[in-house]
């Protein structure tokens, strides 16, 4: 069976989401449509919004289907 990777990533965050933790109260797409559009696919826009109003929404998730983790910054040595 193939599974569908539910990350999203712009860069500094990447957001995920857990379909069978969502009990679809729509939080997310009622407080940032830019972003979490329940009718486009893929349906989590990372670059409908700025990191920390994206991170702001997610805290609102009541279900806890929606998490981000930052990134690590490779620096490269030259």
């Amino acid at each position: 069976m193939e599974t569908i990777t539910n990350e999203f990533t712009n860069g500094e965050i990447t957001v995920s989401f857990e379909p069978k933790k969502c009990i679809h109260a729509e939080k997310c797409a009622q407080g940032l449509s830019e972003v979490f559009r329940t009718s486009i696919i893929p349906w989590i826009n990372m670059d409908g919004a700025d990191t920390e109003t994206v991170i702001k929404q997610i805290r609102k998730c009541p279900s806890g289907a929606l998490n981000f983790c930052y990134n690590k910054k490779e620096h490269v040595v030259k």
